[in-house]
């Protein structure tokens, strides 16, 4: 039996404010450090390490997820939201002071430890406040925060640098996560239901390792070369010793109901394969649209941010059909939507004019939002109170584990297809996207050089599309009730 009863919270839009404000600062800190980071390289030197300043932070971010949400149903939210949140706001504190590159990398490592409570804890304290049916419509305002962050972030951070010191984008989270928790300590009152349990520090030590060496060997294969290997076998090892710990721990990290609702089974396994098919063109499409089209990079993140712009809409949209249909009928929908938008993404061609990229983008962006939000809120609805934390983070932490193995499998397939296609050729992709480079080509060679990196494109794409088709089959799990009081 679920717990399906909100929580009584008088002043509740004081603390769903607070948890906007604390999920922008999180969503905007990719684009803003992104938008900033040729700055701070030519200030701080280390282009070899620049990698490492956006995979550190993943990872430590994703390592923990699932740590803060089991924390938070032993702890309670309020404490661990804290905790990380103020990890979060050290780590960023720090940023702004560091003096080179290795610096700036641990102190991206902080961050990444603090903001992996702040996304699925400000999502489980929003569900703990509201009724199942007004979760629907609350979480499009929680979406439309990643809306913004994408609009709002490269453009802030083009202007802080342009103006001022590097170090404002990392300080201007600052005020922000302070508000939110001054916020959070005045108007939400922390549930009587949390528990002061202890969690097991071997599982989340095993975890912490399996999923460490994981990422990085995904995040970093280029780079690592056969030493990707040896840390696959370490989270074959690792992983191997958390699930026998699993299986005896009277507490245990991931509650055994996890696997054996189908509901929250198909939230992880939806979340996954959503994460998975967002890097098609999360991490490629630009390459086409300034590759082979030859476009701009505001050109690029134009065309992504189409794809913001449709998930919040069609994450508002999900919650009605919900009530008007089911979790089932929105969950296909949203994977039909899917299905076509990748589906597009096939249709690219050397002439293709760039609003159609973006088009392509949008519908994508629509049918993530509303399969997104229906496995969750599938998963919340049917989770009890006490491992509604954990059941929470364990989607977000699958949607990021997905997008590492997406990055990693559609790469690969890029990389063997240039291989395969242009042998005579190094590193094609970044002699089309230099203009110096690029200008130095014949027309011949350009020409032959684009058409093949277009169809080593084209077989990213087909694989993302196969990833859509997959959660398609994947909402047939969904339950196929209406979304509930």
């Amino acid at each position: 039996m679920t717990d399906t009863t909100a929580h009584t919270v008088t002043h509740r839009h004081w603390v769903l404010i607070a948890c906007m404000l604390a999920m922008f600062m999180a969503a905007i800190e990719v684009t803003i450090v992104a938008t900033a980071m040729p700055t701070i390289i030519a200030d701080l030197g280390g282009f070899s390490q620049f990698g490492w300043v956006f995979s550190i932070y993943l990872l430590t971010q994703a390592v923990t997820v699932p740590i803060y949400g089991r924390l938070a149903d032993l702890w309670g939210r309020k404490k661990v939201f804290f905790i990380g949140t103020g990890l979060f706001l050290l780590g960023s504190v720090l940023c702004g002071f560091a003096s080179h590159m290795g610096w700036l990398i641990l102190f991206r490592a902080f961050q990444g430890l603090g903001a992996g409570a702040i996304m699925p804890l400000t999502s489980t304290i929003v569900a703990d406040i509201y009724s199942p049916k007004e979760r629907a419509g609350v979480q499009g305002w929680l979406s439309s925060v990643w809306g913004v962050a994408a609009i709002v972030g490269p453009l802030t951070g083009a202007w802080l640098v342009q103006h001022f010191n590097w170090a404002l984008i990392f300080w201007v989270n600052v005020p922000v996560g302070i508000i939110s928790m001054l916020l959070l300590a005045r108007f939400f009152s922390e549930s009587p239901s949390a528990r002061g349990q202890r969690i097991r520090v071997a599982g989340s030590v095993w975890l912490m390792l399996a999923v460490s060496a994981l990422l990085a060997a995904l995040l970093q294969a280029e780079s690592l070369g056969y030493w990707s290997l040896l840390l696959l076998a370490l989270a074959v090892v690792a992983g191997s010793r958390l699930l026998r710990h699993e299986r005896r721990a009277s507490e245990p990290l991931f509650p055994p109901v996890i696997w054996r609702s189908r509901p929250l089974l198909a939230g992880n396994l939806g979340n996954l394969a959503i994460g998975a098919a967002m890097m098609g063109i999360s991490a490629f499409l630009p390459t086409w649209i300034q590759g082979v089209n030859g476009g701009t990079p505001l050109q690029a993140g134009s065309a992504l941010a189409m794809m913001s712009i449709g998930w919040p809409l069609a994450s508002t949209l999900s919650g009605r059909l919900m009530q008007w249909s089911s979790y089932r009928f929105t969950a296909l929908l949203g994977s039909l939507l899917l299905i076509a938008g990748t589906a597009m993404l096939l249709a690219l061609h050397l002439g293709s004019p760039i609003w159609y990229a973006g088009l392509s983008a949008f519908v994508i962006g629509t049918g993530m939002g509303m399969t997104s939000t229906t496995f969750l809120l599938a998963v919340q609805n049917n989770a009890e109170f006490s491992i509604r934390g954990i059941c929470t983070a364990s989607i977000m932490f699958s949607r990021m584990l997905g997008s590492a193995l997406g990055t990693a499998v559609m790469g690969a397939v890029l990389n063997y297809n240039l291989l395969l296609r242009l042998p005579d050729y190094r590193d094609p992709v970044q002699q089309i996207m230099s203009h110096p480079q690029r200008e130095r080509l014949t027309e011949g060679g350009l020409q032959q050089m684009l058409a093949e990196i277009a169809h080593s494109l084209h077989w990213v794409f087909a694989v993302s599309l196969v990833i859509a088709c997959a959660s398609l089959l994947i909402s047939r799990l969904v339950p196929a009730q209406k979304l509930h009081h």
